[in-house]
């Protein structure tokens, strides 16, 4: 490819990433970007409840694959930075070697993939800027929130660096309080989407590497002591009592608290301790279970000191008892799809109210009650959607496929997404499944790893199930589930692709299952790639047949499996990874999609929507 980029060619910017040469890597430099040390970020909850200032829109952008941006030619960190946005001024003798201002622009949210093409295979630094008008308020604060930045990224105000960030997939949001102005002010934001050997995820995944800005971007208004994180949820042993807590950012002790859900008629007062947080506990008999068939939100409304913040709310409770899942103590059984976070029909990441509203409809046609969001923490619309929609949620973090277990800034890394990821989203009543990881080796590295990841998860939220997408072995015609970090998972996920990456679809029907665990199954990805349009015999690989085929007998094989409780076939649609390159059929998708990237159900779609809606495929006890 020769499509220029500014005066740069893909194929250089292209050659230089393959090669190894990772640019913008500050440790490798010895020195931070830009004035000062990057404060860490910080997550804001229920910021779509919040004062918002929206950033969307147009943003201007440079492609900074050498980081010039940052730093000079000894590597050292440059003060007049494009962290600055200078402009040359008319009659002075200024060097400035960049313009904002007569630079591109793309829009936000959106990676830059899909909206330049000559960014189409642009992986690196790429430099953000916008003007914005802002009226402060006293005694208040302001927040710069980031829906999302793949991957590490450098937040700045008026030429000064509020944050820094590492993660593709989670929220986060930078104090900005002391930066920014009365009337206009400049937002300048520096994303590198490189690829790291010590990164979540690694170098290689099987999805698109969008980078950018691709989910919303704010400015966020609050008191100056303000709700900043809480925890409401029903206790497993009664389910007529409402637990847990409320923490007020720089509250003193004794500030009083409220928690009130007025159709419900609940109110509970308190008041905080040294630390900011008040404990929660109110008797909360008769309400009206969350449950699919019965999404029920109330309006809960907290409030503390100047601070109210009013959310949407389900109250349910989630357990396992031997290998049954239990959803307000009753047995479930989970019919469910995989979904990556692509975009229905125009690519790139899904970061609209349309794009939720087009998977989710399909979900519903299936039959679904629950979703797997693969293999990241998805756009929050996504959470607010299932808890409308009654679809349950397995939400999971790209601890994925071969990762650098042995290091242990790698495991702070996947703490750090972890708590990003629960603290986000522990308001949802659809969430039921934290999953720690998928298609990891089955190393002692790897499972001393995952294991503390585990207890960690067990330890922010013991409320909900802890699982992971784990691998399987054979002998013969037998299956054995026996992965060593089965012990620390409360419900057991496992990948399997009989009938596609080995053997035929014919051989599921000798197939039989030993589990080494008396835990809840389900099987997390199943299934084979089909081009939609694509007819044949249904032993003619890649059409809608074959992998008809290959669901009919998963189907029939998986329900010979007594522990089954939930099945999330990979996937509801079609989806972009450079890894896919047969020409003509895949062309850079993975086609295993029951429906394809322009909204064309394959014949598989019918085959599960029939298993599903006969309630066919596994049992609830």
């Amino acid at each position: 490819m020769q499509s220029k980029v500014n005066g740069l060619v893909v194929g250089v910017v292209c050659a230089l990433v393959s090669s190894g040469v990772v640019f913008g890597q500050d440790e490798a430099r010895g020195s931070s970007a830009g004035p000062g040390v990057g404060k860490p970020s910080i997550v804001l909850v229920d910021v779509d409840r919040r004062q918002t200032t929206s950033l969307n829109g147009d943003w201007h952008i440079i492609a900074d694959p050498y980081v010039a941006g940052l730093y000079d030619f000894h590597n050292h960190v440059i003060a007049n930075g494009y962290f600055n946005d200078q402009v040359a001024e008319p009659g002075k003798n200024t060097l400035v070697e960049y313009n904002f201002a007569k630079s591109p622009t793309i829009k936000v949210p959106g990676d830059w993939n899909m909206q330049k093409e000559w960014l189409r295979l642009y992986e690196g630094p790429l430099w953000y800027e916008r003007e914005f008008d802002y009226k402060p308020e006293a005694g208040h604060r302001a927040w710069l929130h980031i829906g999302a930045a793949n991957y590490r990224s450098r937040m700045y105000v008026n030429g000064k660096e509020a944050c820094e960030h590492e993660g593709g997939f989670t929220s986060f949001d930078c104090e900005v309080t002391d930066f920014v102005k009365p009337g206009e002010n400049d937002a300048v934001i520096y994303v590198d989407d490189t690829r790291m050997a010590d990164g979540i995820p690694t170098l290689k995944t099987d999805w698109y590497n969008y980078g950018g800005l691709t989910r919303d971007v704010s400015i966020i208004t609050t008191p100056a002591n303000f709700i900043d994180d809480f925890d409401l949820h029903l206790d497993r042993a009664t389910r007529s009592v409402i637990e847990g807590y409320v923490h007020v950012e720089g509250a003193s002790a004794g500030t009083k608290v409220s928690v009130t859900i007025p159709e419900a008629k609940l109110a509970f007062s308190g008041v905080t301790d040294a630390d900011g947080k008040a404990a929660v506990s109110m008797p909360a008999k008769g309400l009206s279970l969350w449950a699919p068939g019965n999404p029920k939100l109330y309006k809960v409304t907290l409030k503390a000191g100047a601070d109210s913040l009013e959310d949407d709310m389900g109250f349910r409770t989630i357990e396992t008892q031997g290998t049954h899942i239990l959803l307000n103590g009753k047995p479930i059984v989970l019919h469910g799809i995989c979904i990556h976070a692509e975009a229905p029909y125009r690519g790139g990441r899904v970061n609209t109210d349309q794009d939720v509203a087009t998977l989710f409809g399909w979900v519903q046609d299936l039959g679904a009650n629950f979703v797997r969001l693969a293999h990241y923490p998805h756009d929050m619309r996504m959470e607010r959607a299932a808890d409308k929609l009654g679809i349950l949620v397995w939400s999971e973090v790209p601890v994925y496929w071969a990762l650098h277990f042995e290091d242990e800034a790698v495991f702070k890394k996947s703490q750090g997404q972890l708590s990003e990821e629960i603290r986000r989203d522990r308001d949802k009543a659809s969430v039921i499944l934290w999953s720690i990881a998928n298609e990891t080796p089955s190393t002692e590295a790897r499972t001393t790893f995952l294991t503390r990841s585990a207890n960690y998860v067990h330890g922010l939220d013991p409320t909900r199930l802890v699982t992971a997408a784990l691998l399987v072995r054979g002998e013969g015609n037998t299956k054995i589930i026996d992965d060593p970090l089965g012990k620390a998972l409360d419900v057991i996920g496992f990948n399997e692709y009989i009938g596609w990456y080995e053997k035929t679809p014919e051989a599921m029907d000798q197939t039989d299952w030993k589990i080494a665990y008396d835990k809840p199954l389900i099987v997390s990805e199943f299934g084979g790639d089909a081009k939609a349009g694509l007819h044949g015999g249904e032993h003619e690989r890649w059409t809608e047949e074959y992998q008809a085929n290959i669901f009919r007998h998963q189907i029939a094989m998986l329900n010979r499996i007594p522990s089954l409780r939930g099945t999330t076939p990979w996937i509801l649609m079609d989806f972009r990874s450079p890894v896919r390159q047969l020409p003509g059929i895949q062309d850079g998708f993975n086609r295993k999609g029951l429906i394809s990237d322009q909204g064309e159900k394959k014949e598989a779609f019918g085959i599960l929507q029939k298993a599903y809606k006969s309630d066919g495929l596994g049992k609830a006890e």
